[in-house]
Protein backbone atom coordinates (compact mmCIF):
# COMPACT_ATOMS: atom_id res chain seq x y z
CA UNK A 1 0.00 0.00 0.00
CA UNK A 2 1.41 3.38 -1.00
CA UNK A 3 0.23 6.75 0.28
CA UNK A 4 3.26 8.99 -0.21
CA UNK A 5 1.14 12.10 -0.64
CA UNK A 6 0.32 11.83 3.07
CA UNK A 7 3.93 11.05 3.90
CA UNK A 8 3.19 7.44 4.89
CA UNK A 9 4.44 4.62 2.68
CA UNK A 10 2.47 1.75 4.26
CA UNK A 11 -0.45 3.04 6.38
CA UNK A 12 -1.76 -0.49 6.97
CA UNK A 13 1.39 -1.35 8.94
CA UNK A 14 2.58 2.04 10.18
CA UNK A 15 -0.80 3.02 11.60
CA UNK A 16 -1.91 -0.29 13.13
CA UNK A 17 -3.93 -0.37 16.33
CA UNK A 18 -1.62 -1.32 19.21
CA UNK A 19 -3.62 -4.45 20.04
CA UNK A 20 -3.47 -5.68 16.43
CA UNK A 21 0.24 -4.92 16.21
CA UNK A 22 1.02 -6.84 19.40
CA UNK A 23 -0.97 -9.85 18.14
CA UNK A 24 1.10 -9.79 14.96
CA UNK A 25 4.35 -9.44 16.92
CA UNK A 26 3.44 -12.39 19.15
CA UNK A 27 2.56 -14.54 16.16
CA UNK A 28 5.84 -13.66 14.45
CA UNK A 29 7.89 -14.14 17.64
CA UNK A 30 6.50 -17.63 18.16
CA UNK A 31 7.19 -18.48 14.52
CA UNK A 32 10.74 -17.16 14.80
CA UNK A 33 11.51 -19.13 17.96
CA UNK A 34 10.28 -22.31 16.29
CA UNK A 35 12.27 -21.51 13.14
CA UNK A 36 15.50 -20.85 15.06
CA UNK A 37 15.02 -23.98 17.15
CA UNK A 38 14.68 -26.15 14.04
CA UNK A 39 17.22 -24.53 11.72
CA UNK A 40 20.14 -23.03 13.71
CA UNK A 41 22.23 -25.34 15.91
CA UNK A 42 23.45 -22.40 18.00
CA UNK A 43 19.90 -21.30 18.84
CA UNK A 44 18.68 -24.88 19.33
CA UNK A 45 21.30 -25.37 22.04
CA UNK A 46 20.60 -21.98 23.66
CA UNK A 47 16.83 -22.40 23.64
CA UNK A 48 16.99 -25.99 24.88
CA UNK A 49 19.27 -25.03 27.75
CA UNK A 50 16.83 -22.26 28.72
CA UNK A 51 13.82 -24.56 28.37
CA UNK A 52 12.23 -22.29 25.74
CA UNK A 53 9.98 -23.50 22.93
CA UNK A 54 7.50 -21.65 20.76
CA UNK A 55 4.68 -23.11 22.88
CA UNK A 56 6.13 -21.47 26.00
CA UNK A 57 5.79 -18.00 24.41
CA UNK A 58 2.22 -17.15 25.47
CA UNK A 59 2.60 -13.36 25.68
CA UNK A 60 5.13 -10.82 24.45
CA UNK A 61 6.53 -10.53 27.98
CA UNK A 62 7.61 -14.18 27.71
CA UNK A 63 10.45 -13.00 25.51
CA UNK A 64 12.32 -12.56 28.80
CA UNK A 65 12.94 -16.32 28.88
CA UNK A 66 14.87 -16.27 25.60
CA UNK A 67 18.66 -15.86 26.08
CA UNK A 68 20.33 -12.77 24.66
CA UNK A 69 22.44 -12.81 21.50
CA UNK A 70 25.62 -10.71 21.48
CA UNK A 71 28.23 -9.51 19.03
CA UNK A 72 30.59 -12.07 20.57
CA UNK A 73 28.18 -14.84 19.54
CA UNK A 74 28.43 -13.71 15.92
CA UNK A 75 32.22 -13.57 16.11
CA UNK A 76 32.46 -16.99 17.77
CA UNK A 77 30.37 -18.46 14.93
CA UNK A 78 32.32 -16.70 12.17
CA UNK A 79 31.71 -16.81 9.29
CA UNK A 80 28.51 -18.77 8.64
CA UNK A 81 27.74 -20.67 11.84
CA UNK A 82 24.46 -18.82 12.41
CA UNK A 83 22.98 -19.37 8.94
CA UNK A 84 19.58 -21.04 8.93
CA UNK A 85 19.50 -21.91 5.20
CA UNK A 86 21.94 -23.45 2.69
CA UNK A 87 24.33 -21.01 1.01
CA UNK A 88 22.47 -21.47 -2.28
CA UNK A 89 19.52 -19.61 -0.70
CA UNK A 90 21.71 -16.69 0.44
CA UNK A 91 21.83 -13.85 -2.11
CA UNK A 92 24.04 -11.36 -0.23
CA UNK A 93 26.57 -11.23 2.59
CA UNK A 94 27.72 -8.15 4.55
CA UNK A 95 30.26 -7.88 7.35
CA UNK A 96 31.70 -5.40 9.84
CA UNK A 97 35.26 -4.14 9.58
CA UNK A 98 36.50 -6.61 12.17
CA UNK A 99 39.11 -4.21 13.56
CA UNK A 100 39.04 -5.87 17.00
CA UNK A 101 38.75 -9.53 15.96
CA UNK A 102 36.68 -11.57 13.57
CA UNK A 103 34.17 -9.47 11.63
CA UNK A 104 30.49 -9.94 12.38
CA UNK A 105 28.96 -11.50 9.27
CA UNK A 106 25.32 -11.15 8.26
CA UNK A 107 23.53 -12.82 5.37
CA UNK A 108 20.27 -12.32 3.48
CA UNK A 109 17.77 -14.38 1.51
CA UNK A 110 15.80 -12.80 -1.31
CA UNK A 111 12.85 -12.32 1.06
CA UNK A 112 15.16 -10.68 3.60
CA UNK A 113 16.28 -8.11 1.02
CA UNK A 114 12.66 -7.40 0.03
CA UNK A 115 11.71 -6.82 3.69
CA UNK A 116 14.77 -4.61 4.20
CA UNK A 117 13.86 -2.42 1.22
CA UNK A 118 10.33 -2.07 2.59
CA UNK A 119 11.65 -0.97 5.97
CA UNK A 120 13.92 1.68 4.44
CA UNK A 121 11.16 2.87 2.09
CA UNK A 122 8.99 3.67 5.11
CA UNK A 123 11.59 5.78 6.91
CA UNK A 124 12.61 7.56 3.70
CA UNK A 125 9.01 8.61 2.99
CA UNK A 126 8.50 9.55 6.64
CA UNK A 127 11.47 11.92 6.35
CA UNK A 128 10.05 13.55 3.22
CA UNK A 129 11.49 11.57 0.29
CA UNK A 130 9.35 10.60 -2.72
CA UNK A 131 9.59 9.81 -6.44
CA UNK A 132 10.91 13.33 -7.09
CA UNK A 133 13.89 12.78 -4.78
CA UNK A 134 17.36 12.94 -6.35
CA UNK A 135 19.55 11.48 -3.65
CA UNK A 136 23.33 11.36 -3.36
CA UNK A 137 24.49 8.45 -1.21
CA UNK A 138 27.77 9.38 0.47
CA UNK A 139 28.12 6.20 2.52
CA UNK A 140 30.89 3.81 1.50
CA UNK A 141 29.66 1.00 -0.73
CA UNK A 142 30.99 -2.47 0.07
CA UNK A 143 30.65 -4.73 3.09
CA UNK A 144 29.10 -1.87 5.13
CA UNK A 145 25.29 -2.19 5.05
CA UNK A 146 24.47 1.52 5.07
CA UNK A 147 24.90 2.42 1.41
CA UNK A 148 23.14 -0.52 -0.22
CA UNK A 149 20.42 -0.54 2.45
CA UNK A 150 19.41 3.06 1.74
CA UNK A 151 20.04 2.57 -1.99
CA UNK A 152 17.43 -0.15 -2.52
CA UNK A 153 14.88 1.36 -0.17
CA UNK A 154 15.05 4.71 -1.96
CA UNK A 155 14.80 3.06 -5.37
CA UNK A 156 11.72 1.21 -4.10
CA UNK A 157 9.85 4.51 -3.65
CA UNK A 158 10.94 5.70 -7.10
CA UNK A 159 13.73 8.06 -6.03
CA UNK A 160 16.70 8.67 -8.34
CA UNK A 161 19.88 7.40 -6.67
CA UNK A 162 23.36 8.83 -7.27
CA UNK A 163 25.76 6.26 -5.68
CA UNK A 164 28.81 8.48 -5.19
CA UNK A 165 30.04 6.47 -2.17
CA UNK A 166 32.26 8.09 0.49
CA UNK A 167 35.14 10.51 0.03
CA UNK A 168 36.30 12.58 -2.96
CA UNK A 169 34.78 15.78 -1.63
CA UNK A 170 35.42 17.86 -4.76
CA UNK A 171 33.53 15.35 -6.91
CA UNK A 172 30.71 15.12 -4.35
CA UNK A 173 30.18 18.89 -4.48
CA UNK A 174 30.43 19.00 -8.27
CA UNK A 175 27.73 16.34 -8.66
CA UNK A 176 25.53 18.16 -6.14
CA UNK A 177 25.75 21.37 -8.15
CA UNK A 178 25.56 19.83 -11.63
CA UNK A 179 22.90 17.20 -10.95
CA UNK A 180 20.73 19.38 -8.70
CA UNK A 181 20.91 16.84 -5.85
CA UNK A 182 18.09 17.59 -3.39
CA UNK A 183 18.74 14.83 -0.80
CA UNK A 184 21.87 13.47 0.82
CA UNK A 185 22.61 10.24 2.68
CA UNK A 186 25.68 10.60 4.92
CA UNK A 187 26.96 10.53 8.46
CA UNK A 188 26.22 13.79 10.32
CA UNK A 189 29.94 14.55 10.57
CA UNK A 190 30.53 14.09 6.83
CA UNK A 191 27.43 16.09 5.94
CA UNK A 192 28.85 18.93 8.06
CA UNK A 193 32.27 18.54 6.45
CA UNK A 194 30.72 18.80 2.96
CA UNK A 195 28.85 21.95 4.01
CA UNK A 196 32.07 23.47 5.34
CA UNK A 197 33.88 22.57 2.11
CA UNK A 198 31.08 24.10 0.04
CA UNK A 199 31.23 27.35 2.01
CA UNK A 200 35.02 27.54 1.59
CA UNK A 201 34.47 27.52 -2.19
CA UNK A 202 31.53 29.93 -2.12
CA UNK A 203 33.47 32.67 -3.93
CA UNK A 204 33.75 30.33 -6.93
CA UNK A 205 30.55 28.32 -6.45
CA UNK A 206 27.91 30.32 -4.50
CA UNK A 207 25.81 28.37 -2.02
CA UNK A 208 22.65 29.02 -4.06
CA UNK A 209 24.02 26.54 -6.62
CA UNK A 210 23.23 23.75 -4.15
CA UNK A 211 19.64 22.47 -4.08
CA UNK A 212 19.86 20.24 -1.00
CA UNK A 213 16.61 20.14 0.98
CA UNK A 214 16.71 16.83 2.87
CA UNK A 215 19.34 14.88 4.78
CA UNK A 216 18.87 11.21 5.68
CA UNK A 217 21.67 11.08 8.23
CA UNK A 218 22.77 8.03 10.15
CA UNK A 219 25.49 5.52 11.03
CA UNK A 220 26.66 7.69 13.94
CA UNK A 221 24.97 9.67 16.67
CA UNK A 222 24.47 13.41 16.63
CA UNK A 223 22.90 15.84 19.04
CA UNK A 224 20.01 18.19 18.17
CA UNK A 225 22.52 21.02 18.48
CA UNK A 226 24.77 19.39 15.88
CA UNK A 227 21.80 18.94 13.55
CA UNK A 228 20.85 22.61 13.83
CA UNK A 229 24.40 23.57 12.93
CA UNK A 230 24.36 21.28 9.87
CA UNK A 231 21.07 22.82 8.71
CA UNK A 232 22.42 26.34 9.18
CA UNK A 233 25.59 25.53 7.25
CA UNK A 234 23.69 24.24 4.24
CA UNK A 235 20.93 26.85 4.50
CA UNK A 236 18.15 27.04 1.94
CA UNK A 237 15.65 25.24 4.18
CA UNK A 238 17.79 22.10 4.51
CA UNK A 239 16.03 19.61 6.83
CA UNK A 240 18.03 16.80 8.47
CA UNK A 241 16.55 13.60 9.88
CA UNK A 242 18.05 10.73 11.81
CA UNK A 243 17.64 7.02 11.07
CA UNK A 244 18.85 3.96 12.92
CA UNK A 245 19.87 0.40 12.26
CA UNK A 246 22.83 -1.93 12.43
CA UNK A 247 24.11 -4.74 10.25
CA UNK A 248 23.24 -7.44 12.80
CA UNK A 249 19.57 -6.47 12.44
CA UNK A 250 19.67 -5.88 8.62
CA UNK A 251 21.25 -2.43 8.38
CA UNK A 252 19.51 0.96 8.23
CA UNK A 253 15.74 0.68 8.37
CA UNK A 254 14.86 -0.34 11.90
CA UNK A 255 13.69 3.17 12.76
CA UNK A 256 13.70 6.73 11.48
CA UNK A 257 12.33 10.20 12.09
CA UNK A 258 9.21 11.64 10.47
CA UNK A 259 8.80 15.36 9.78
CA UNK A 260 7.74 15.90 13.41
CA UNK A 261 11.20 14.81 14.56
CA UNK A 262 9.79 13.62 17.87
CA UNK A 263 11.62 10.31 18.08
CA UNK A 264 12.49 7.60 15.56
CA UNK A 265 9.54 5.48 14.41
CA UNK A 266 10.27 1.76 14.84
CA UNK A 267 9.10 -0.69 12.16
CA UNK A 268 7.43 -2.72 14.87
CA UNK A 269 5.91 -5.36 12.61
CA UNK A 270 9.52 -6.34 11.78
CA UNK A 271 11.34 -5.50 15.03
CA UNK A 272 10.41 -6.26 18.63
CA UNK A 273 12.30 -3.87 20.90
CA UNK A 274 13.06 -3.98 24.62
CA UNK A 275 14.89 -1.65 26.99
CA UNK A 276 16.94 -3.34 29.70
CA UNK A 277 19.17 -2.37 32.57
CA UNK A 278 22.68 -2.86 31.17
CA UNK A 279 24.14 -4.21 34.41
CA UNK A 280 21.37 -6.60 35.48
CA UNK A 281 19.89 -7.52 32.08
CA UNK A 282 16.39 -7.04 33.49
CA UNK A 283 13.61 -5.14 31.76
CA UNK A 284 13.58 -1.41 32.43
CA UNK A 285 10.36 0.29 33.52
CA UNK A 286 8.25 1.86 30.72
CA UNK A 287 9.82 5.13 29.55
CA UNK A 288 13.12 4.48 31.34
CA UNK A 289 16.45 4.83 29.60
CA UNK A 290 18.56 1.73 29.13
CA UNK A 291 20.16 -0.60 26.60
CA UNK A 292 18.21 -1.39 23.45
CA UNK A 293 17.61 -5.09 22.74
CA UNK A 294 16.10 -6.03 19.38
CA UNK A 295 14.57 -9.17 17.89
CA UNK A 296 14.29 -9.12 14.09
CA UNK A 297 10.93 -10.84 13.66
CA UNK A 298 11.10 -11.39 9.90
CA UNK A 299 14.76 -12.03 8.98
CA UNK A 300 15.44 -15.64 8.05
CA UNK A 301 18.84 -16.00 6.33
CA UNK A 302 20.65 -15.24 9.58
CA UNK A 303 17.93 -14.80 12.23
CA UNK A 304 18.49 -12.72 15.34
CA UNK A 305 16.86 -13.28 18.73
CA UNK A 306 17.17 -10.61 21.44
CA UNK A 307 20.28 -8.91 20.12
CA UNK A 308 22.01 -6.64 22.65
CA UNK A 309 22.83 -3.52 20.65
CA UNK A 310 24.81 -1.72 23.41
CA UNK A 311 22.98 1.47 22.36
CA UNK A 312 21.40 3.58 25.10
CA UNK A 313 17.90 4.96 24.47
CA UNK A 314 14.26 4.93 25.63
CA UNK A 315 10.96 4.12 23.89
CA UNK A 316 7.74 6.15 23.68
CA UNK A 317 4.61 4.16 22.79
CA UNK A 318 2.26 7.15 22.40
CA UNK A 319 0.91 7.82 18.87
CA UNK A 320 2.72 10.55 16.91
CA UNK A 321 1.22 13.76 15.52
CA UNK A 322 2.17 12.50 12.04
CA UNK A 323 -0.54 9.83 12.22
CA UNK A 324 1.68 6.82 12.81
CA UNK A 325 0.97 4.64 15.81
CA UNK A 326 4.36 2.89 15.84
CA UNK A 327 6.53 3.33 18.92
CA UNK A 328 9.34 5.88 18.76
CA UNK A 329 12.81 5.50 20.17
CA UNK A 330 14.75 8.47 21.47
CA UNK A 331 17.87 9.48 19.57
CA UNK A 332 20.71 7.28 20.77
CA UNK A 333 22.32 8.86 23.82
CA UNK A 334 25.49 6.80 23.50
CA UNK A 335 26.83 3.27 23.49
CA UNK A 336 27.77 1.20 26.50
CA UNK A 337 31.14 0.54 24.82
CA UNK A 338 31.61 4.25 23.97
CA UNK A 339 30.80 5.30 27.50
CA UNK A 340 33.81 6.53 29.44
CA UNK A 341 34.00 6.15 33.19
CA UNK A 342 36.06 9.08 34.47
CA UNK A 343 36.52 9.14 38.24
CA UNK A 344 33.24 7.32 38.74
CA UNK A 345 31.23 9.48 36.31
CA UNK A 346 29.70 8.12 33.09
CA UNK A 347 30.69 10.28 30.12
CA UNK A 348 29.27 10.08 26.58
CA UNK A 349 30.75 12.04 23.63
CA UNK A 350 27.29 13.46 22.89
CA UNK A 351 27.29 15.25 26.26
CA UNK A 352 30.47 17.08 25.31
CA UNK A 353 29.11 17.81 21.84
CA UNK A 354 26.00 19.44 23.30
CA UNK A 355 28.16 21.72 25.42
CA UNK A 356 30.33 22.76 22.47
CA UNK A 357 27.63 23.51 19.92
CA UNK A 358 26.74 27.19 19.63
CA UNK A 359 30.22 28.56 20.31
CA UNK A 360 30.98 30.55 17.17
CA UNK A 361 34.76 30.52 17.65
CA UNK A 362 35.09 26.74 17.29
CA UNK A 363 34.28 24.13 14.66
CA UNK A 364 32.09 21.08 15.45
CA UNK A 365 35.15 18.81 15.33
CA UNK A 366 36.50 17.58 18.67
CA UNK A 367 38.24 14.65 20.37
CA UNK A 368 38.16 13.19 23.85
CA UNK A 369 41.60 12.06 25.00
CA UNK A 370 41.69 9.76 28.03
CA UNK A 371 44.88 9.13 29.98
CA UNK A 372 45.78 7.56 33.31
CA UNK A 373 47.84 9.62 35.72
CA UNK A 374 48.69 8.61 39.28
CA UNK A 375 46.19 5.72 39.11
CA UNK A 376 43.36 8.08 38.12
CA UNK A 377 41.78 8.71 34.70
CA UNK A 378 41.97 12.18 33.18
CA UNK A 379 39.96 13.67 30.31
CA UNK A 380 41.29 16.17 27.80
CA UNK A 381 38.86 17.73 25.32
CA UNK A 382 40.57 18.86 22.14
CA UNK A 383 38.59 21.53 20.32
CA UNK A 384 39.34 22.98 16.89
CA UNK A 385 39.37 26.72 16.35
CA UNK A 386 37.81 28.33 13.29
CA UNK A 387 40.27 31.27 13.30
CA UNK A 388 43.85 30.14 13.87
CA UNK A 389 45.05 33.68 14.61
CA UNK A 390 43.26 33.44 17.95
CA UNK A 391 46.18 31.29 19.12
CA UNK A 392 48.31 34.45 19.16
CA UNK A 393 45.78 36.48 21.15
CA UNK A 394 46.38 34.97 24.56
CA UNK A 395 43.78 36.92 26.49
CA UNK A 396 40.96 35.96 24.12
CA UNK A 397 42.26 32.39 23.89
CA UNK A 398 42.32 31.97 27.65
CA UNK A 399 38.82 33.42 28.01
CA UNK A 400 37.45 31.02 25.36
CA UNK A 401 39.23 28.10 26.95
CA UNK A 402 37.71 28.94 30.34
CA UNK A 403 34.24 29.32 28.82
CA UNK A 404 34.46 25.91 27.15
CA UNK A 405 35.85 24.34 30.32
CA UNK A 406 33.00 25.71 32.45
CA UNK A 407 30.35 24.60 29.95
CA UNK A 408 31.62 21.03 29.82
CA UNK A 409 32.21 20.81 33.55
CA UNK A 410 28.65 21.97 34.24
CA UNK A 411 27.38 19.08 32.08
CA UNK A 412 29.74 16.33 33.25
CA UNK A 413 30.32 17.45 36.83
CA UNK A 414 34.02 16.54 36.73
CA UNK A 415 37.25 18.44 36.15
CA UNK A 416 38.58 18.31 32.58
CA UNK A 417 41.33 19.91 30.51
CA UNK A 418 40.51 21.88 27.35
CA UNK A 419 43.03 22.18 24.51
CA UNK A 420 42.36 24.56 21.63
CA UNK A 421 44.03 23.45 18.39
CA UNK A 422 44.57 25.01 14.96
CA UNK A 423 41.91 24.79 12.22
CA UNK A 424 41.81 21.56 10.18
CA UNK A 425 44.06 19.63 12.57
CA UNK A 426 41.45 17.20 13.92
CA UNK A 427 40.94 14.31 11.52
CA UNK A 428 37.81 14.28 9.33
CA UNK A 429 36.01 11.04 8.60
CA UNK A 430 33.86 10.07 5.61
CA UNK A 431 32.34 7.31 7.76
CA UNK A 432 31.75 7.26 11.49
CA UNK A 433 33.69 9.93 13.34
CA UNK A 434 36.15 8.61 15.95
CA UNK A 435 35.74 10.90 18.94
CA UNK A 436 37.65 8.98 21.62
CA UNK A 437 41.41 8.59 21.83
CA UNK A 438 42.14 6.20 24.70
CA UNK A 439 45.77 6.43 25.83
CA UNK A 440 45.33 4.69 29.17
CA UNK A 441 47.33 1.68 27.98
CA UNK A 442 50.39 3.76 27.10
Amino acid sequence: MNDMEKGIWNPERECMRRADLERLQLERLRSLVDYCDRNVAFYHQRLSAAGVTAERIKTLSDIQYIPYTTKEDLRDNYPFGLLSVPMKDIVRVHASSGTTGNPTVVAYTRDDLDAWSEQVARLAVAAGADENTLVQICFGYGMFTGALGLHYGLEKIGATVVPTSAGNTEKQLKFMRDFGTNTIVATPSYCMYLAEAARERADQFPMDQYKLKLGLLGSEGSTPEMRRQIEEHWGGGFFATDNYGMSELNGPGMSGECRERDGLHINEDHFLCEIIDTKTGRAAAPGETGELVVTNLTKRGLPMLRYRTKDITSINYEPCACGRTSARMHKIIGRTDDMLKIRGVNVFPTQVESALIGLTEISPHYQLVVRRKNYSDTLEVRVELIDGSLLDRYGELEALQRRIHDRIKSVLGIEITVSLVEPKTIERFTGKAKRIVDLRGE
